[in-house]
């Protein structure tokens, strides 16, 4: 049975308890997680279990997409076995960076979508910065710096962030609920969705904040010209 992504429905979750599944090597299987792999654009979680008053550093986490277990890489998890309890912590100031940076780049990408046509061609999502291509023929930083700022004054209007649920035969009717040029959500019946009302839809299965209030001030860092119509933004939260 697969793991149950616990981060889906609750991003804020920032401790659980669940029962080892698996140990192999340095990879530990676990029956339910609130660890986010590294997908989607957006880097894994990091912190630790803790059983009988150990605690096992968790340095990295990724995704099977063949069974959808969340594998967790442990420094030394020789004393974990299949079938014992441990507790699982998030390291949350990592976590909630990544969220807020997270939303931050659904609020862009609506703009720039809606305002020039242009979709993702690339980016990734780390704690200091991110980073998103867009297929976009003029380079120009004021089109990113404009934006920006329009992302900022959607911020202040601290918006609620909605996650739920659609067959992905309703959902992929929804215009714009993709905004990837070259990558499809995955193939399910079921599609999370993330919507920030009057601003963006998409398809995503990441974690994020619950208002675009909580995002901070949005501030460009720099952009490049990447070669034919790919524009590189970095930029980051306060």
């Amino acid at each position: 049975m697969a793991t149950i992504h616990l981060y889906r429905d609750d991003s804020y979750l920032r401790e659980f308890t669940a029962k080892v599944v698996k140990v192999h090597e340095n990879e530990v299987i676990l029956d339910k997680s609130a660890f986010h792999p590294e997908s989607g654009g957006v880097a894994h979680d990091k912190g630790y279990l803790e059983h009988n008053g150990r605690i096992y550093n968790v340095t990295f986490v990724r995704h099977d997409k063949q069974s959808d277990d969340i594998i967790h890489i442990v420094e030394d998890p020789s004393d974990l076995r299949e079938g014992i309890e441990v507790k699982g912590v998030i390291d949350w100031e990592r976590r909630y960076r990544l969220m807020r940076l997270h939303t931050a780049a659904h609020v862009i990408s609506a703009i720039m979508y809606r305002d020039y046509n242009a979709l993702i061609t690339g980016g990734q999502i780390e704690p200091e910065y991110a980073r998103d291509d867009f297929s976009l023929e003029k380079f120009d930083r004021r089109v990113f710096q404009e934006a920006i700022d329009k992302a900022n004054e959607i911020v202040e209007k601290d918006i609620e962030v909605k996650i739920y649920y659609l067959s992905r035969e309703e959902a992929m009717k929804i215009p714009g609920i993709v905004k990837l040029a070259e990558r499809m959500p995955p193939n399910v019946k079921i599609l999370r969705i993330v919507e920030i009302p009057g601003v963006d839809i998409q398809a995503d299965g990441g974690p994020h904040v619950k208002r675009t209030g909580e995002i901070g001030k949005i501030k460009l860092l720099k952009v490049e010209n990447r070669g034919r119509n790919k524009r590189r933004i970095y930029y980051t939260v306060d």
